[in-house]
Formats: C-alpha cells, structure tokens, sequence
C-alpha cells in the first residue's frame, strides 16, 4: 500500500513540486511573494538520515495551532527519509513543501534554502531529531505579536541532552542583552523576526559544520531591538539520539581548538557590531565563560600536550584581543586565575584538576544550640578524577553558604540572595553556625563553598550524613519558623524560613467550650508549634470554612503568652452550611493553618434561638475520629416552613 501510494505521489504534482525546489532556491525566490499575508511562521527542518524522528518531528509541526508552513530541506538523506517526506508533502498541499540539496555535511546550508523559500513573517527553526511542545508556536507567536519582538526565545528541554536554563526562570516581555541572560542561549531554536532577517542579510556560516548557530544567533542579537521569553511552557525538546549519530553527539564534535577558533568568528562579528562599553563586555563575558575559558577545564585534561598548547594559545589570542578589564571584573576567580597562567601550561593542568575534582563531603552533625541558631558540623575531602597521576589536594578555606532558592537575585552583576557564615575548624571537621535572625523569609539551600590554592568549588550539602544525623525539630525564633529538611529528590540540607515547602507541625487543641450571651461561643484553649508556642502576635485569625461552598469567616483571636487564648464566636452570623473551624497563624511565610481539636466531652451542646421571624439552629459538634471542632447552621423562615408544609 505504501509503494503505491509513493509511486502515486512520483507520478503526480507532488514529484514535480519537488523537482522543481531541487533546482536551487533562487528558482522559487524569484515566483514567491517576499511575505505570503495568511503566513504566520515559516517553519525550517533541516534533514539528513532521520527517517526514525521524522513522524514526530513533522506531527509536533503539523499540530501547531498558527497559520504555518513547513520547509523541509534534505541534505542528501540516504535512508529512507525522503519517500517518508515526499509522503507527507502529498498529504499536506501547501502546508509541507520539501527541497531536495546535494549533501553539505552540515544544516547551515541546508538552513539557508529554507530561509530563500521562507514566506512567513517570522521564521523558527526545528532540527528533525527534536519536536515542539503543541502549543509552542502560538504561544511564541502571541508573545512576539504582543510586544512587537523581534526574537522570541521558548522554553528549551533537554532530554539526555543539556538544555540552557538561566534565562528560562520566568516569562519577560521585554528583556535586554545587557540586562538578562538570554545571550546565554545561542542556539537557532528561536523565532525570529523574517523582516530583521533579511534586512540585515543574517545568514548561517555554511563552511561551519559545528556551530553555525552560534554564528547565526549572535548576528541576529545584535540587531534585535525586542526580546521576549516564553518561560512557562515547555516549546522545544532537544533530543539525543540512542545511537549517537547527530553531528552534535560526534566525538569531535567539541573540539577544543576548533571550537574556539569558531566562536572567535563569532566575536569578531559581534564586536564589529556593538560600541565598547557595558553591553560588549557583558557579551564578550559570556563568550569567554562558556565558550573560552571553560575548555579550560576537564576538555584540557582528556587533550593531549600538543592539544594543550593549542588551546592555550588560542585562549590567550582571545584575551590579548578582547579581555577588558569590564570582562575581567565578570569573571569567577577559577577563570580569572586560569588567565594568569596562560602561558603556565602545568599551572593549567592543575587548575583543571583542581576544578574537576570530586568534592566529598559529608554532614556529621545537624541541631539547634541554645541561643537559636543551627550548627551543621562535617568533614570534606577533595580527590582527582584520575587516581592514577592525579595530584594530591588539600581543602583550604571553608565556608558555609546558604542561597535563596527561586532565582532571586541581588546587586549590579544579578547575583544570587546567599548568606556566607564562617567556619571554625579544617577539612577533616569543620563547624558552622547559621544565625537564622539573618535570613528572610523562604526557603534557603545549604551550601559548603571549599577553596583550594585560590579556586573555589560551591557544592550542596548534606545527601552524605552519618546515620545519627536527623532532621530537627522546628524552631520559633522572632515569631518566625525555621525548619531544616532534607530535600526529597537528593537529601540536601535545606531551611524553610516560614514554612513555603515544609508543612509546619502545629497543634490547636480547646480546653471548654460554652454558650454566653448574646449566643456566642467562647472557646478556650492552646496553641503550639513543634513543641513551643508561637508568639502573641503570630496568630491571626479563627476560621470558619462551609464545607462544601468554600466560604469562609473569619474572627480576631488575643493569645496570651505560653499560647493560650480565649474567644468569643458569634455563631448567629454564618450562613446555613456545615462549618469547619481553623486557626490561622503568621509564622513569617504563606498563613498557616491548622484544625482546631475538640474533644467531644467539652463541646457546647446545641442552640436554637429566634430572630424575628427566623429561627437559627446551630450544633457544635466533634468529628468523628480526630474529633475537630465543626458546627452544622441551619436556618428557618416562614418561606421554608412554608415550603415544607407544601410537600
């Protein structure tokens, strides 16, 4: 069936659709309109030997709720692919259209055709190993409309693959180069706008196997005039192949001589288009990190000595020509040193080991000392990845370092919230104190910052413990929360200052209950959380919530010191409904509440009392089990005596 229906498609327009689009993309640039009007994306999928992630890769595209078009380029493909394509051009006439190229050996050809073909008004790029989220286009595509964007960067996951994460931590309508981190991300998995494009001639470096998209993306950032970022939605998934196949999962694929003398193409385009000054070093900052200095590191140890030299050499041209001392000040102080040694190669091995080296640490001791404050006790260890040869190191300086979790970010450079407390004692038993009266509300992870011959490693702390170590109680301090946890997916020691993730162990127990004038309910009784009582002014209201419509009321509550209170209830104002009652408590993060319990000997029995022509029934009662405080409200007027009379 498959045969015939290919041999179908060969012999009819389709076949001669894609003829025509294999005599070059001048043939079809010269009879298309620069921009079709119903085009909202033109979608570009480089082929090449993917015939197993085509079905996904084109079925994520064809799903895409925004008027599209999909060009797929076949760089030569020799599985299979292109009776699957040649398929699915006939079955979606003028939504598919496939081009057919003498193989190139990389996309960024491949990439350039589709872009000569393109007729929408922005245009996405889309790998067919990988697929989109289904409302990936419409979602980008409504920010880019709302915002007049240029670039619109969409959430990237990884799947065995690394994905880039910093500038995925919120949605931005407007962000900045300079300001935000989305110059991190350099891949071309981006809309664009199709006008910047071409206006400026942005086009993939087609002698580049490797890195192309780096080229492409940085020219495009600097003509963007507006950048947006989908954060909240999951647009692109990057996917490794099982078998290791894509140019990307090749050996030498990362090169690190190649590799640099890319990205310094890169640059130079870059530079030639950004003014010195804050913005350029914030660029220049981030090639030198993460493209640079970083092949520095473990990509150093695993080259040979010749390699070495390579990349050190490579390295320095980088530096003498672009390191500034704004570019410096941008720098952690492992790159910085590993500049100061550029032409000290067995400097830089070290550093390298030094980076690379298995941090081991573990937690010995965890509990609250009598003034309030936590302190964590434990050992550390540093040891080269390479046993044999390796270098032996020894931990210098210690800290311990708690940061905010959630991106929060202080300062000029958008540093991370932390708090660094000193350490007593050495590498093979050290002692810190976390003075909690210092830390806001939310919700702290642990930290050990261990510092070798001036290079720093920040590692977590506390999935290696000893077996004594547990969790302590939580602690009232300053009418505030604290309680250390384990983290549930690693066992990292972590704080929750106010009870954001950590549910607060509370108790609200009456001691008599009793009708008084006016038909209001006085409740006495205690509170506590953990084993102490929070403070007078932690508590702030008694809540009545109805059961099944989600009402609620609330009344003020006076607590005396030790965490006793007494109150007076006014029954008669809640509406007919069961009623649930809570006490709410401000222990300096989200309110927490917590069921009052009853015994059932002490409640109040049940009341029944006229107003006006209305009779109200309230009953106060225990649950059934856990016995909390409820009270069923029941209403009567002459309109339901009435009513009931009827039936």
């Amino acid at each position: 069936m498959t045969g015939t229906i290919i041999r179908a498609v060969r012999a009819g327009s389709g076949e001669r659709a894609a003829g025509d689009e294999a005599a070059g993309p001048g043939r079809w640039a010269a009879r298309e309109e620069t921009q079709h009007p119903d085009i909202d994306v033109s979608v570009i999928v480089p082929v090449h030997n993917c015939r197993p992630y085509l079905d996904r890769c084109l079925t994520s595209l064809l799903v895409q709720r925004v008027n599209r078009e999909i060009i797929v380029v076949d760089d030569g493909s020799t599985d299979g692919g292109a009776e699957l394509l040649d398929l699915y051009a006939a079955h979606h006439r003028g939504v598919v259209r496939v081009v057919r190229v003498e193989r190139s050996g990389g996309a960024g050809r491949p990439r350039n055709v589709g872009l000569a073909l393109a007729r929408g008004k922005y245009v996405f790029f889309c790998d067919a190993d990988d697929y989109l989220g289904p409302e990936a286009l419409e979602r980008m595509l409504a920010m880019a409309e709302r915002n007049g964007s240029d670039m619109v960067l969409g959430k990237i996951v990884g799947h065995d693959r690394r994905a880039p994460v910093s500038m995925f931590r919120e949605n931005a309508e407007r962000v900045t180069l300079e300001e935000s981190r989305v110059y991190n991300s350099l891949s071309c998995f981006k809309l664009f706008r199709r006008e910047m494009i071409e206006r400026y001639g942005i086009r993939f470096d087609e002698t580049l196997l490797v890195g192309e998209d780096v080229f492409f993306t940085t020219h495009a950032y600097c003509h963007a005039e507006v950048i947006s970022v989908v954060a909240d939605y999951d647009c692109y998934h990057l996917v490794a192949r099982p078998d290791g196949s894509s140019i990307m999962q090749q050996p030498g694929s990362r090169d690190p001589v190649a590799w640099i003398r890319m990205i310094k193409k890169s640059v130079e385009l870059m530079v030639g288009h950004v003014r010195p000054g804050a913005l350029r070093d914030h660029l220049l900052g981030r090639h030198f990190r993460m493209d640079a200095l970083s092949n520095l590191g473990r990509p150093f140890l695993d080259a040979g000595e010749e390699t070495r030299r390579q990349i050190a050499a490579e390295v320095a041209d980088m530096c003498e020509r672009w390191l500034t001392d704004g570019v410096r000040e941008r720098l952690n102080p492992i790159d910085r040193g590993r500049v100061a040694a550029l032409q000290d190669v067995d400097r830089l091995v070290r550093l390298a080991h030094i980076e690379s080296a298995v941090v081991r640490r573990r937690l010995t001791g965890l509990d609250w000392d009598p003034r309030d404050g936590l302190v964590v006790t434990g050992r550390v260890a540093l040891d080269a990845l390479e046993r044999d040869g390796g270098p032996d190191l020894v931990a210098g300086g210690l800290d311990l370092v708690l940061r905010l979790r959630g991106g929060a970010v202080e300062g000029d450079r958008g540093r991370p919230v932390e708090r660094v407390f000193p350490v007593g004692g050495d590498h093979e038993g050290f002692s810190a104190v976390v003075d909690v009266t210092t830390l806001s509300s939310g919700v702290w992870d642990v930290y050990l910052n261990v510092e070798c011959e001036g290079v720093t490693r920040l590692v977590r702390l506390g999935a290696d413990r000893d077996e004594p170590v547990t969790r302590p109680a939580p602690r009232m301090i300053g009418g505030v929360v604290a309680l250390p946890y384990f983290t549930r997916s690693h066992g990292n020691l972590s704080l929750d200052v106010g009870g954001h993730v950590v549910r607060v162990p509370g108790r609200v127990r009456l001691t008599g209950t009793r009708w008084t004038t006016g038909n209001r309910l006085a409740l006495d009784g205690r509170v506590s959380v953990g084993s102490a009582a929070p403070g007078t002014r932690a508590v702030r209201h008694l809540v009545w919530r109805e059961r099944w419509s989600g009402k609620e009321w609330r009344e003020p509550v006076e607590v005396e010191e030790g965490g006793t209170f007494a109150m007076r209830q006014a029954l008669g104002r809640l509406g007919p409904g069961t009623w649930d009652a809570y006490l709410e408590l401000d222990l300096g993060g989200p309110p927490a509440r917590f069921r009052v319990e009853a015994p059932a000997e002490i409640v109040a029995p049940p009341r029944t009392w006229w107003r006006g022509l209305v009779r109200r029934s309230v009953r106060p009662y225990a649950t059934t089990g856990k016995g909390r405080l409820s009270a069923v409200v029941r209403t009567f007027t002459p309109r339901s005596f009435a009513r009931r009379v009827l039936r």
